[in-house]
């Protein structure tokens, strides 16, 4: 499948996730407020930030497809970091909003479960789980940390359907059983949810940050491209490997030792060389960035001093 069509399929994915959530919010806050079901409002509540979220996401796919330009000379990547960055406070927010709301809702009595409210929330942990799972894998294919974002922000709705299934289920066990202490499983599932909701943000803020601040990739993805290096026949030794993330693509800084009676010519096809070999096999790295060092026998002896992975 060409990264065109990947490409395509992701912005598919926003807009799917967009409608759905604003479907989803609509009918969980009418069917909360309705049959005063607090972990239904908390959910609604939590989908409404979504469809703030999904919107953000979205606007950051399209801002970071555009080329580089005079003003930003290594292109507009990190605008999907910023829109996942902008998810993980609107998570975070609507985690701690529903974990208010749960615990004022202990204080109150009980209201009575009813079966519309268990049919919403069962509808919706059918429906994010899909999403979820569609959106995730799409987001892999295409590195893109706004639809991974937008994955797990369905995630966290996953997770509040189970709360909210688990909540007025043992509600409408308690009305059955004449046990009214039940229904305060709602809002008691709420704040566990809130709970999961804040985990989540907390871990996709952090992402984002590591991002932002050019943390280095994972050493086995730096391992991977060393091999790569050494299949080139004049690198002698690599003296140094780098790469950063920059929003959906991996830019990769190289200093490596070449046989010092090589001429301009052949270190220039030895660098055009290095770098078809890493992007042909590893699609998610823009740019190599590559340093050629002199190398002879008597400089090989310092090899120990090479920074490597």
């Amino acid at each position: 499948m060409s990264k065109d069509h990947l490409e395509r399929n992701g912005m598919r994915a926003a807009w799917i996730s967009l409608v759905s959530n604003v479907v989803l919010t609509l009918m969980k806050l009418i069917g909360g407020f309705f049959l005063r079901s607090s972990v239904l409002i908390a959910d609604g509540i939590h989908n409404a930030g979504d469809v703030v979220a999904t919107v953000a996401t979205f606007g950051s796919m399209r801002i970071s497809r555009n080329p580089a330009d005079e003003d930003h000379p290594y292109g507009h990547g990190k605008a999907e970091v910023l829109g996942a960055a902008f998810v993980a406070v609107v998570l975070a927010a609507a985690a701690i909003y529903m974990a208010y709301h749960a615990l004022e809702a202990l204080f109150e009595p009980p209201p009575p479960a009813h079966y519309l409210a268990l049919g919403a929330a069962i509808v919706s942990l059918v429906w994010k789980q899909w999403l979820y799972t569609y959106t995730m894998k799409l987001g892999r294919e295409l590195s893109s940390k706004g639809l991974i974002a937008t994955a797990y922000d369905h995630l966290a709705d996953v997770y509040a359907s189970i709360a909210a299934v688990i909540g007025i289920g043992v509600g409408l066990v308690g009305g059955w059983t004449g046990y009214p202490i039940l229904g305060y499983a709602d809002p008691i599932a709420g704040f566990a949810v809130s709970l999961l909701v804040l985990k989540l943000a907390y871990e996709m803020g952090k992402e984002s940050i590591d991002v932002l601040m050019e943390k280095a990739v994972p050493a086995e993805q730096l391992k991977a491209y060393a091999e790569l290096v050494r299949q080139v026949p004049s690198v002698k030794r690599i003296d140094r490997l780098r790469a950063r993330e920059l929003g959906t693509h991996v830019f990769v800084d190289i200093r490596a030792s070449v046989p010092e009676h090589m001429t301009i010519r052949e270190g220039h096809n030895v660098v055009k060389h290095i770098q078809q070999t890493i992007r042909s096999s590893r699609p998610e790295v823009d740019e190599v960035l590559i340093h050629l060092n002199p190398w002879s026998h008597d400089s090989n002896e310092t090899a120990g001093t090479a920074k490597e992975p």
